[in-house]
C-alpha cells in the first residue's frame, strides 16, 4: 500500500540554485522509505547528490503542512509520485 512522505532538506538559505518552493519541503506517495527517497532523488533533484534530511514524516496528514504554500499547490498525494512541489511527475510511471 502506497505511504505519504514529507521531507525537508537541510538547504543553504543563500544558495541562489535551490528553488524557493523547495523550502516548504517535498511530499511524495511511494511504496516505502527507500523508494520515497530514490523518487525524490530521481525526480526532484534530477540525480544530484540529495541534500540531508533533517525531517521526514511517514504517513504525512496533509492536512497538518502549510496552508499557504503547500495545501493549495500540490497534486494529488494519492497515487505514486511526488505531489509537492508540482512538475517533478511528467512521464513519470
Amino acid at each position: 500500500m502506497p505511504r505519504r512522505f514529507w521531507f525537508e532538506f537541510d538547504l543553504d538559505p543563500d544558495d541562489q540554485n535551490i528553488p524557493v518552493y523547495l523550502r516548504h519541503g517535498c511530499g511524495v506517495t511511494a511504496e516505502d522509505y527507500e523508494d520515497a527517497v530514490k523518487i525524490v532523488h530521481e525526480r526532484v533533484f534530477r540525480g544530484e547528490p540529495l541534500p540531508s534530511i533533517v525531517k521526514m514524516i511517514e504517513d504525512v496528514d496533509v492536512a497538518t503542512l502549510d496552508g499557504n504554500h503547500v495545501l493549495p499547490n500540490m497534486g494529488l498525494p494519492l497515487i505514486r509520485g511526488v505531489w509537492f512541489p508540482l512538475g517533478f511527475n511528467k512521464g513519470f510511471e
